[in-house]
């Protein structure tokens, strides 16, 4: 059987965050590709809502 080769992920510490481009605290899920601290600035206008 011939073994597929399978892409290394291009998001973390090699590419970083979309909006600003740090590097650490990314936060992939969803797709969303943002730092932590660019998430807590978008969160609300993406559709995220805070609950208490």
């Amino acid at each position: 059987m011939m073994q597929v080769k399978q892409r290394k992920k291009q998001y973390g510490r090699k590419v970083g965050c979309e909006r600003c481009g740090r590097k650490r605290g990314i936060v992939r899920r969803y797709g969303l590709h943002l730092c932590r601290q660019c998430f807590r600035d978008t969160a609300e206008s993406i559709g995220f809502r805070k609950y208490e």
